[in-house]
Order: structure tokens, then C-alpha cells, then sequence
């Protein structure tokens, strides 16, 4: 991957909030009139959502319409003026999206906030992705920092957990379990995504090693498993801002834009 870096560190050190919406604002520079975007979630993606409407009321961004990446992300797009397309027969140009990790290769870890599924494919579909994250999301192994979700249907969920264990039977300090959200006084019950499903999250003591497409073949083959966050060869480009205020611009060596 290649790399430049860009604009002058501001005075003062940024927040988190503040270099996301740096990063966000900087992939919004991709985006030409007439194009179909994809329309990612999360709060990275909020700021690349609120620029697109602030430009697209400004009149400068005409026949821009998004495909929207959950429930959370249509709602959004439509309060800010975003004209919104379904998946069926959209010719995506460009998506831009956040992401919960970046390894060297630009594979990513995706859909914590529990919608890999709907971002895999619509991401999946474009031309083009555009990530932005903020230097902390930067690692050397996908897996490092928390979580790697596993989209799993209801039926036979306890089930299917235990055949997703057994793919790294052995591994030290791994585990997984269901995700789950507070449902009353000291109740827990199952996180549900936007597809009625349940989300498994694996973690892992020092990362993942090994091949990530094999491991990621190996999960696909269970039956009840839907989806999975790892993002292994989509991200074209990645758009990092960093802790001292710069920016830069990571490529993936096979597609440039």
C-alpha cells in the first residue's frame, strides 16, 4: 500500500470525535455529482453523512443519491437530505464507511455496532471503498482490539456458537461468546441485528493468525452463520487521521483511485 499525507497539524490536540470527522470530511472529497454511494454506519460515518447533506443543500453535489447500510443509517441520511436507493439495480460508484480495525493489508474488521451483513454487501457491491478511521484503529493483526463479529441466525444459535469455537480449537485465549443487551433489571437477552439475527463475537488474545481466507472460508461453511466482519481485500482506499492532526491516505497496491 502506498501512503501521502496531507494539511498541516491544527493548533491544540484533537479529540477522537474531532479526527473522525477530519477523516470523514476527506473521503466527502471523493464524491462527484451524480453518483450512487453506499452509506456507511457508525459514528465515523455519521460526519461523511452530515457533509454529504450540508454540500448537497449547498447544491453542490447534484443526483447524488446512498444506499443506506442499516435502519440507523437510512434515518440519518433521510434527516439530512440524502435521497435514498435500495440495493436492487443501484450501480454503487462509491461507499465510505468506517471500521473498527485496519491491518497493513487494508483488511478490516467491521460491524461491532452489528451491521456487517447489510455493509458487506453493499460495500461489496460498489466500485469503489473509501474507509475512514482515526490513527487508534490502525493494528498489526485484524483482531487485536476487541471483538470480530459473527452474524448467526436464531435458530440453533447455542449451536452454532459451539461450531464457531471449533474452528480455533486449541488457540490460546481464545474465546466467544453471544452478544447480548440489557433487557430490564439484571436481564440480559440477545443483541438482534437489523436482519432478525444474532451476533456472535469472537476474541482473541494476540489477534488472528493464520490465513485470514481460510479461517474466513471455514466460518461460511457452518451452517447458521450468515455473515462475518472481517473485510478481507474490499477497502480501495483507507483515510486515516491521525493523533497530530495530518492525514493520510492509504491505497491498496492492486486498485488505486
Amino acid at each position: 500500500m502506498g501512503s501521502a499525507a496531507a494539511s498541516p497539524p491544527p493548533s491544540g490536540k484533537m479529540s477522537q470525535d474531532e479526527l473522525k470527522r477530519v477523516a470523514a470530511h476527506r473521503a466527502v472529497e471523493f464524491v462527484e455529482p451524480g453518483m450512487t454511494l453506499g452509506l456507511g454506519t457508525g459514528s465515523t460515518a455519521a460526519h461523511a453523512l452530515d457533509r454529504l447533506g450540508d454540500l448537497l443543500r449547498a447544491g453542490a453535489l447534484p443526483g447524488v443519491a446512498g444506499v443506506p447500510t442499516s435502519l440507523k443509517t437510512e434515518l440519518h441520511a433521510a434527516r439530512v437530505g440524502i435521497p435514498l436507493l435500495p440495493l436492487d439495480g443501484a450501480r454503487i460508484r462509491l461507499s465510505i464507511d468506517g471500521a473498527d480495525e485496519v491491518d497493513p493489508d487494508l483488511n478490516l474488521v467491521k460491524g461491532r455496532g452489528g451491521s456487517l451483513l447489510r455493509e458487506k454487501m453493499i460495500e461489496g457491491a460498489g466500485e469503489r471503498f473509501v474507509v475512514i478511521v482515526d490513527e487508534s484503529k490502525l493494528v498489526p493483526r485484524l483482531g487485536c482490539t476487541g471483538a470480530v463479529p459473527v452474524e448467526v441466525v436464531p435458530f440453533g444459535a447455542p449451536h452454532t456458537l459451539g461450531l464457531i469455537r471449533k474452528v480455533f480449537d486449541g488457540l490460546p485465549g481464545f474465546h466467544a461468546r453471544l452478544r447480548t443487551v440489557a433487557d430490564g433489571d439484571l436481564v440480559s437477552a440477545p443483541f438482534v441485528t437489523d436482519n432478525g439475527n444474532y451476533i456472535v463475537e469472537m476474541f482473541f488474545e494476540d489477534g488472528i493468525r493464520g490465513d485470514l481466507q481460510d479461517i474466513s472460508d471455514r466460518l461460511l461453511r457452518i451452517t447458521g452463520v450468515v455473515e462475518h466482519g472481517m473485510f478481507l481485500g474490499m477497502a480501495t482506499t483507507v483515510i486515516v487521521a491521525n493523533n497530530d492532526g495530518t492525514v493520510s491516505v492509504l491505497h491498496r497496491k492492486s486498485k488505486l483511485i
